[in-house]
């Protein structure tokens, strides 16, 4: 039984019925929520029975076609399980674009809805008028690209990785062009030729003072330089030793998972339309994450934290949903309050800071570098070597688009690490790892 209570952001039906897309509009102009499918009215898990594959895309398929305006980006469905039994959770998010309203019958009484406690209710006629003039015209999707001479390669190649079919309509099912049929600025944050600017700053000590690194990840696609971003939080994640006789304690400088998804949030969810980006700035004894745009309107602080989701650029999540830089709805920053409290963030009237502390003062500061001997390698060894010990499963394809050199290249060099006992496989070829071993 699930610990839940139908109300304003929730919706149990123990099937799937007619009235799908509008408990979905409803949903979508108010505040979000969930419907859940295979449970009853009291929250007890009825279970779905049949092929739940084909139910979980008939579901998809009728919110996406069905529903106007485009809905991309503002749902999930999700096939939970529990107790054996299996049920649908489809997450909305509030939409940016109200009034919603259902396909074919225009923005009237009839086919706009509101959530009121746990019923669905016709909204009126004054507030669809209202909320018409109030629509969020600015959204990148409405915003021409500066260039219209667009290529994207990169981004091609990570869907192809990942499993889907690239062809002649691919880029407007993206909903990379505006009503001109011009590429649009989320086309331009995608493409492989723009002008981008993503500072990853390090300093020495605990202010600005000191800048002893500075590079910028930008002028490409922005799932390149979320890549790129990731690429280099990992390798900046050292691992810290305490030696307490007769036991050793290790533990990483943070989070890597947290800081995930701090970093893709704060990219997928700034507000790109004001032509700032977000900063990464890394200190002696912190990680200070500065994304613009501050808060959604109509999502308080609290709500935030609780992970309601009101996402900014709806058509960038939907992309790093399908590229799984980001998984279903509402869920990245519970994760990160499992590890890091809620003081970590700061919320500003036009940005959103968050500042992730080490773990370094916890422990002596004595890094474990006696994997690798410095003189026996190469830099692009050494960074396989500490990609592989943080993600041992990581492909060598995976390993050539991080660290930006061809297959070949990777191949070369892993001959190398294996003939000198650097590393060495466990496991098949498919479900198998690398293993990273101290040099004899």
């Amino acid at each position: 039984m699930l610990k839940l209570v139908e109300d304003k952001r929730n919706e149990f039906k123990i099937k799937l019925t007619e009235a799908l897309e509008k408990e979905v509009v409803a949903f979508l102009n108010t505040d979000g929520g969930n419907i859940f499918i295979g449970i009853d009215d009291k929250g007890k898990i009825q279970g779905l029975t049949g092929n739940i594959d084909l139910l979980q895309r008939t579901i998809k398929d009728r919110i996406k076609d069905n529903i106007m305006p485009s809905t991309l980006g503002l749902f999930d469905v999700v096939v939970n399980e529990l107790n054996g039994k299996k049920y649908i959770q489809i997450i909305v998010a509030k939409g940016a674009e109200r009034p919603y309203y259902l396909r074919g019958m225009g923005m009237t009484p009839d086919s706009c809805f509101v959530r009121v406690g746990s019923s669905v209710e016709s909204m009126d006629g004054e507030t669809i008028l209202n909320l018409f003039s109030k629509r969020t015209r600015n959204s990148l999707k409405n915003i021409k690209s500066p260039r219209q001479d667009l290529e994207f390669k990169t981004l091609k190649i990570y869907y192809e990785e990942n499993g889907f079919e690239i062809n002649d309509n691919f880029l407007k099912k993206l909903g990379f062009y505006d009503d001109n049929e011009d590429f649009n600025y989320i086309a331009y944050l995608l493409a492989d030729n723009n002008n981008i600017s993503v500072q990853f700053a390090k300093y020495d000590g605990d202010d600005v003072y000191n800048l002893i690194e500075n590079e910028d990840f930008g002028s490409c696609s922005l799932i390149k330089i979320t890549a790129n971003i990731l690429n280099k939080i990992m390798l900046e994640n050292k691992t810290y030793i305490k030696i307490e006789t007769p036991t050793r304690k290790e533990i990483k400088m943070y989070d890597y998972n947290a800081v995930k998804e701090l970093v893709t949030n704060a990219l997928v969810h700034n507000d790109w339309c004001n032509g700032y980006s977000p900063k990464f700035e890394m200190f002696d004894k912190k990680l200070v994450i500065s994304s613009n745009g501050g808060i959604q309107e109509g999502v308080s602080q609290e709500e935030f934290l609780e992970g309601f989701s009101n996402p900014r650029n709806p058509e960038l999540m939907r992309i790093f949903r399908d590229l799984n830089f980001v998984e279903q709805l509402g869920t990245g920053i519970q994760r990160v309050l499992k590890t890091y409290n809620k003081d970590i963030f700061e919320f500003f009237p036009n940005h959103i800071r968050v500042t992730v502390p080490f773990n370094k003062n916890k422990f002596k500061d004595n890094e474990k570098l006696n994997l690798v001997s410095s003189s026996d390698l190469n830099n692009l060894q050494k960074s396989i070597l500490k990609l592989l010990s943080d993600k041992p499963s990581i492909t060598q394809d995976e390993l050539a688009r991080l660290l930006d050199v061809n297959k070949r290249t990777i191949i070369r060099n892993f001959k190398g690490l294996i003939e000198n006992n650097y590393i060495e496989r466990v496991g098949a070829n498919k479900n198998g790892y690398w293993k990273v071993n101290s040099k004899l």
